[in-house]
């Protein structure tokens, strides 16, 4: 594959010049590519542009002592082996801590103009002419909710772009787990970021994160909502409008959790 034919086959899937799309994305699925993650990124952006938005997550749960991941690497060790580890965490750095999410969101978020959001677990990034309002004010407290880039994808009527994902990946999932229920569950979450050169440990309380039914959610979604499918390579794809997965998601968590 190379990037223009990457870009074709995006226009075939239905994106389109001027859309604002979150894009959650696997180089492997796609198989070789000319260029690598980076002609991907510019396949999307050539698709898009002049006045389109490309947004994708860029996680970052190695720098959290609550996260699913951290408990994972401390599983077995001892106390004094869990402290030791905690104190060597490298905090969260907006400009260079890389994302966790996959080489296509590291291309995107390394890409010059790219613009990061604060928050140091759950940042995305952006390019493009929505970059700057979609990033900014992402609350420490607010993971993927009403104040995180998320909820502004939402008022934008952005689309997705699941390519060679499936919905256990798909972010905007977790937007509907803050509006499924007036007083969602909530917990504490902890995580180290750099403030002033110094790397400095935040507390906070935030909606309980649960993505163990997301599979299911997307079996309902493929069955209720308008969804494009198609192939970018050998990836399976699916385009479809970000408020009709919230919505539908939402609903199907008042009716199942």
């Amino acid at each position: 594959m190379t990037g223009d034919d990457i870009a074709s086959e995006l226009l075939t899937l239905g994106l389109a010049r001027g859309m604002t799309v979150l894009v959650h994305a696997s180089l492997r699925s796609i198989g070789w590519v000319d260029g690598g993650a980076e002609a991907v990124v510019a396949a999307l952006r050539q698709v898009l542009w002049p006045d389109g938005t490309l947004v994708v997550p860029t996680p970052t749960a190695e720098n959290s002592d609550t996260s699913r991941d951290h408990l994972t690497r401390i599983a077995g060790m001892t106390f004094h082996q869990v402290l030791d580890y905690r104190r060597a965490m490298p905090p969260f750095d907006r400009v260079a801590t890389p994302a966790g999410s996959g080489q296509i969101a590291e291309a995107a978020r390394t890409t010059p103009g790219a613009i990061r959001s604060a928050h140091p677990q759950s940042s995305f990034a952006a390019i493009g002419p929505l970059a700057r309002p979609l990033m900014k004010r992402h609350l420490v407290s607010c993971h993927l909710g009403e104040d995180s880039p998320l909820g502004k994808l939402y008022q934008a009527n952005a689309c997705i772009l699941l390519l060679g994902v499936g919905y256990a990946s798909c972010t905007a999932l977790h937007l509907a787990e803050y509006r499924y229920q007036e007083e969602p569950p909530r917990r504490s979450y902890r995580c180290v970021a750099r403030h002033r050169g110094e790397a400095q440990w935040r507390k906070y309380t935030d909606v309980v994160l649960d993505d163990s039914d997301f599979t299911d959610i997307g079996v309902a979604l493929d069955e209720e909502i308008t969804c494009k499918r198609g192939y970018i390579g050998k990836a399976e794809c699916r385009l479809m409008l970000l408020r009709d997965v919230v919505d539908s998601a939402a609903e199907w968590m008042r009716a199942h959790r």
